[in-house]
């Protein structure tokens, strides 16, 4: 990727697009008397209090050691309580980057990491960025499939793997596509499937055939060696490739996202800033996964902005294990997403248990209705419930709770656009709306993605000439800088010429007693052409309901043709590990029974 290049044309293009810009955000209307009025068009741009930084991770981490030596930086507690201080964590880090070297990786080559939450992925990840690697987060719940597409979709060099999750064998999945590895010499593999993958690194006690064990890398590198890697931090630009984010897949087959280092280390810092993280030294329970953006940019890149400490309660999500992490580590700071809210208040309510530590609760990866921020403030005892909204394709967050703001604008938008970052709402045509007009949201700023990997046709209908990004999301823009999605264009169902915004009636049945979480999606249907039909999980999987129930609740509050003509009841919605429920997935589901 020219990223240089892009970053050129991005300073070059700026002064002629903003003088278009001051000249596009008002346009004139004309009210019943004739007179012309100018009318305030979908357009923000928030400067923030924090300028941008220009340095990559690894001097990043380098910089937190320097500052928080002592400090807690990681807290596993599903690995025997293991603790990390961020001088001990970047001694482990250098390590580890000068073994890849060894290993004859080179800057620019891909590294993919393939676990759940715990310390093989938080120093490996930080390990590539130091040694000028890219590295590539893949979903601990891949299937063989899945894992091999995105090997070969990126071209990753070394894979370091846990031995497995919940009933995955990730050596045999590995061996599985490659089956050259079990007779090959240990960073050799030369395979047929994968043919740029040669490393395989497992995290085993055992010796695996083929494989090198995670621990070895430690010894592996002399002290001349490890002393070069903060040496070749200044050979690293900021504005180079540091990790590959595959989209959520909510949609389909994943594409790969190249983010900056400049890109994580700025939406980290003012992420933390805007979560007050730089008020005390807060202690995070990290219920998100960390191969996710929110994980690694929300969690690991803020966290290191401030000297925080993150405390992951288990290797993938579980209600009971993030409410022992919160009172025993005492954590200021709760990361997670709407779904993991869920399973938490209800969680705490059966235990009965009390909370007096956590002040903030941050809500992301997945909108989430206004009861549920209610729940959350109630039943945590939290001073403040915070939410970030973004993307894979802008590294992380666009928008975001400020400082202080009303319940209103915190249950019912998304947030302020977050610092120094710009948006517009744009029509069909691509003309700027008036604001609290819905339309498409585009961004732009200096965290949106380098480009798809591989896929230059992607990337243009993504990213304009003049770097704006659109994003695909319904909108409303508020002249404040606070916005509302309305839902995803691809979402917008068609009922007989009448738009149903989906996430509308979500956000209304979300309020019925009986359901604990509801997502709609449009179907066939001969005469209006598509129809709602309503995926319901309710709080008492003993309970039942039925579309004639729906629509008594939905009388006199929904118009007739949003209420939904289909309605079932699942106990467990398909989702993505970052809580994103996969809407293709129900729309197959719903197929099935035709």
């Amino acid at each position: 990727m020219a990223s240089l290049r892009l970053l050129a044309h991005y300073q070059y293009q700026r002064a002629a697009w903003y003088s278009r810009v001051l000249q596009s955000i008002r346009t004139q209307s004309t009210d019943a008397t004739g007179v012309a009025h100018e009318k305030a068009q979908s357009y923000v741009h928030h400067i923030g209090s924090k300028p941008l930084v220009y340095r990559n991770v690894g001097q990043h981490l380098r910089l937190a050691a320097e500052r928080f030596p002592n400090n807690e930086a990681i807290v596993s507690c599903h690995e025997a309580g293991a603790r990390l201080t961020y001088a001990a964590v970047l001694d482990k880090v250098d390590r580890l980057a000068a073994a890849f070297h060894q290993l004859g990786l080179r800057q620019g080559d891909r590294v993919g990491i393939w676990a759940p939450n715990g310390t093989l992925f938080y120093l490996t990840n930080l390990a590539a960025a130091r040694a000028g690697m890219i590295t590539v987060g893949i979903n601990p719940a891949y299937q063989v499939p899945e894992l091999e597409y995105a090997l070969q979709k990126v071209g990753v060099k070394a894979l370091v793997a846990a031995e497995g999750y919940r009933q995955q064998n990730y050596y045999g999945m590995i061996s599985h596509i490659a089956p050259e590895l079990a007779s090959s010499k240990p960073g050799e593999l030369k395979s047929k499937a994968l043919p740029e993958l040669s490393a395989v690194i497992i995290e085993s006690q055992k010796s695996l055939p083929g494989a090198i064990k995670f621990s070895e890398l430690f010894e592996l590198p002399s002290e001349q060696a490890i002393s070069k890697i903060e040496m070749l931090q200044s050979k690293i630009m900021p504005d180079s490739g540091v990790n590959l984010q595959f989209t959520s897949g909510t949609t389909g087959h994943p594409k790969a996202a190249l983010m900056s280092h400049f890109g994580f280390v700025n939406n980290g810092l003012h992420i933390g800033n805007r979560n007050e993280m730089d008020q005390k030294m807060h202690r995070l329970c990290v219920q998100v996964p960390l191969f996710h953006a929110f994980g690694m940019v929300i969690a690991i890149m803020a966290a290191l902005s401030y000297g925080s400490t993150l405390v992951l309660p288990t290797a993938g999500f579980k209600a009971a294990d993030s409410l022992a992490a919160i009172v025993r580590e005492r954590c200021s700071i709760i990361l997670g997403t709407p779904t993991m809210y869920v399973d938490l208040v209800r969680r705490i309510v059966e235990s009965g248990a009390k909370l007096d530590t956590p002040e903030i609760a941050v809500t992301g990866g997945a909108t989430c209705s206004p009861k549920l921020f209610a729940d959350i403030k109630h039943t945590l005892g939290v001073r403040k419930v915070k939410t970030v909204f973004g993307l894979t394709e802008t590294t992380a967050v666009i928008f975001q709770s400020l400082f202080e703001e009303s319940p209103e604008d915190v249950q019912q938008t998304v947030g302020h656009v977050t610092d120094h970052y710009e948006a517009k709402v744009i029509d069909r045509d691509g003309h700027i709306v008036p604001f609290g007009t819905a339309g498409e949201l585009c961004v732009r700023g200096y965290s949106t993605m380098l480009g798809y990997w591989g896929d230059e046709k992607k990337t243009k209908e993504t990213i304009d000439a003049d770097r704006w990004l659109r994003t695909g999301d319904q909108f409303m823009l508020r002249e404040d800088g606070y916005g509302k999605i309305v839902g995803r264009l691809k979402e917008v169902v068609i009922r007989g010429g009448e738009n149903i915004y989906p996430k509308e009636v979500e956000d209304y049945l979300n309020t019925y007693p009986k359901i604990l979480e509801v997502h709609c999606i449009g179907v066939p249907d001969e005469r209006t052409g598509e129809e709602l039909c309503a995926f319901v999980r309710l709080k008492d999987p003993e309970e039942t309901i039925d579309r004639e129930e729906i629509k008594r609740y939905c009388e006199g509050k929904l118009a007739y043709y949003k209420v939904p003509k289909y309605v079932r009841v699942l106990n467990d919605l398909p989702k993505t590990t970052s809580g994103k429920v996969q809407k293709f997935k129900l729309g197959q589901l719903f197929a099935a029974e035709r």
